[in-house]
């Protein structure tokens, strides 16, 4: 198993608990949000930073389809999904189907962002959802770039097992 394969993904977090049954609130961030629940077994990584491997017994859509819900084995009264609060719930990365497009958003996180001239722009900490693009959000050297995910206009190259993306992107004088 490559390393990249191991990798575990961030899906989501517990955020809430509901009932006295045990069960938690489910902070998605699949699209849409119940796919979450296509991905079995879950990670949870809490306070103690240590992985924990649960399994997802049942779940379900809560507030209209706005919220998820979930049982998770082990987990009987209110006070045991109490200890869950905050933890993010991720996947192993080989459960993913391939990317459509090649890569995730997961995938540039951490890649290293070069101009058109060869400067070193920083490095892809987050990415933003914006409605007409994607926007890369770059740190570097006490500056911040965010540079929309066009590919063939603004992003000419991007090669993931390199950790690299290209970008035509004017830097602002300071």
């Amino acid at each position: 198993m490559t390393h990249m394969a191991a990798e575990k993904l961030i899906v989501g977090k517990i955020n809430g608990l509901y009932g006295v049954q045990g069960w938690v609130k489910i902070y998605s961030h699949t699209d849409p949000i119940e796919n979450i629940f296509t991905y079995q077994p879950w990670w949870l990584k809490c306070q103690d930073g240590h992985w924990r491997q649960v399994k997802v017994l049942r779940h379900r859509t809560h507030m209209g389809g706005k919220a998820l819900v979930a049982q998770l084995d082990g987990i009987h009264d209110r006070e045991q999904a109490r200890t869950l609060m905050g933890c993010e719930i991720a996947i192993d990365r080989d459960q993913l189907p391939p990317a459509e497009d090649g890569y995730y958003w997961a995938d540039l996180i951490g890649c290293e962002v070069y101009d058109q001239h060869g400067a070193h722009l920083g490095k892809v900490v987050n990415m933003i959802e914006t409605g007409a693009h994607d926007v890369m959000r770059i740190q570097g050297a006490g500056q911040q770039h965010l540079i929309p995910m066009v590919e063939g206009h603004y992003v000419t190259a991007v090669d993931i097992p390199s950790k690299r993306i290209d970008v035509d992107w004017e830097q602002e004088e300071a």
